[in-house]
């Protein structure tokens, strides 16, 4: 068996490559199809933002590279120098490998992120639904599914936010616990306060509410979180409903002072504000975190806390990086067995073959037999078929996940003409 990944992602070619590779989703069944041709018996194809990649299997010692990328050019209508310098190509125990850290997202973009995951299930769905998976390769994705859970649940490596947004949600939990009916206020419009608002919103703060010196963009923003809108000239007075706001407003001075927050946590009656300032230069007068019960983060805050999550998500990276190269060798070695099993079934088929066929050459000789006799000889020759093959199949089991395993399977074949039609 051969297996074999080929692709480019976000670290070896630029989007303008990945996107004339990229395939859609309705034109992924045909292309399953078209890979499956010539030596190939096992296909996947792996479509995202970030990456393109077929993974493939290969028997008799047929080599699937020069076939991979023509379909790649072919299926894509792109010519192979466009893509070719930007190619990885991965084999056999590294192709195992980059797949295994591809599912566990220490190949992706983001490290940690969940997202991958997804998408590789959907595509082992979809290659497994058109028959394209059977054998190893279905054996290789379902155990890198495995690997990613075990990644994930040992090292924690996606618990951490790694981006300005998801730092604000994490940091909203932790004063909060709950989103569910917390109130979400957005001064300005801008796009990464929209992102902070989204994560929010998922995370189960459903009740938004905008305001913006331009109603039109505070009407746009407030129909993307079905939110409500408040009039620019009357936010300050509606600070003390809100639980969370986010500041990204292009006003050159404070448009939030120390006074207002007092005035609107004094109505609160002390129940704690979490305040996102995310506006350069700074919405948010500095003097409000003094006040108790009021936390105020800025961008700068927001990105210590993400330089602090990444510098952690490294340090458990390491830790992922030792737990696939453990699961690498586990699973080439189950594959090495799987690649005896047929070879110890032909041997033990050939063997009753022969046997067979010696009793019916002196059968004639024998005369008629009584049904002991019949019985007598049929378990002597069992037995010696047995005690033959006992040592061969012992030894290609125990042999089977060393690098000496392929040369003996190979040799057994040879001495026992199995596969050559004798």
């Amino acid at each position: 068996m051969t297996f074999l990944v080929t692709g480019v992602n976000h670290k070896t070619a630029p989007v303008e490559v990945r996107e004339r590779l990229a395939f859609d989703a309705d034109a992924l069944p045909r292309a399953l199809d078209e890979l499956r041709t010539g030596g190939i018996s096992e296909g996947m194809i792996l479509s995202t933002c970030n990456r393109v990649e077929v993974a493939v299997v290969s028997e008799n010692g047929f080599n699937p590279q020069p076939a991979v990328d023509a379909f790649l050019s072919r299926s894509r209508n792109v010519p192979v120098e466009v893509f070719s310098p930007h190619l990885y190509h991965y084999r056999d125990e590294e192709a195992i490998r980059h797949v295994f850290r591809v599912a566990a997202s220490l190949d992706s973009m983001v490290v940690g992120e969940p997202q991958i995951l997804g998408q590789l299930k959907q595509a082992y769905a979809l290659a497994k639904a058109h028959g394209a998976l059977a054998g190893n390769l279905d054996a290789i994705l379902t155990r890198a599914f495995s690997v990613a859970k075990r990644v994930r649940s040992e090292t924690g490596i996606g618990e951490s936010a790694v981006s300005v947004s998801y730092a604000a949600v994490e940091l909203a939990r932790d004063i909060f616990g709950s989103l569910a009916d917390k109130k979400v206020m957005l001064v300005g419009a801008g796009k990464m306060s929209e992102l902070a608002a989204r994560h929010l919103h998922r995370s189960g703060a459903t009740q938004i509410y905008v305001t913006n010196r331009t109603i039109e963009r505070a009407r746009e923003m407030a129909g993307v979180f079905e939110g409500r809108i408040v009039e620019y000239d009357r936010f300050l007075s509606t600070l003390p409903e809100m639980d969370i706001v986010i500041t990204s407003s292009g006003a050159p001075f404070y448009i939030i002072r120390a006074r207002d927050m007092r005035r609107a946590i004094e109505i609160r009656k002390n129940r704690p504000m979490f305040l996102i300032d995310i506006a350069v230069p700074r919405n948010i007068e500095p003097a409000v975190n003094d006040l108790d019960n009021v936390f105020l983060y800025d961008i700068d805050d927001l990105q210590r806390v993400v330089q602090s999550n990444i510098g952690e998500r490294r340090k458990r990276a390491e830790a992922a990086e030792r737990i696939i190269a453990d699961e690498v060798e586990r699973t080439i070695a189950r594959l090495k067995a799987r690649d005896v099993v047929p070879t110890i079934v032909s041997l033990q088929e050939q063997l009753e073959c022969w046997r067979q066929a010696e009793i019916g050459r002196v059968r004639g000789k024998l005369g008629e037999l009584t049904p002991q006799q019949e019985e007598a000889i049929e378990a002597l020759t069992r037995g010696l078929v047995n005690k033959i093959a006992h040592g061969p199949i012992t030894e290609m089991r125990r042999q089977a996940g060393q690098p000496e395993g392929v040369q003996l399977v190979d040799v057994v074949r040879r001495v026992f003409r199995l596969g050559n039609g004798n």
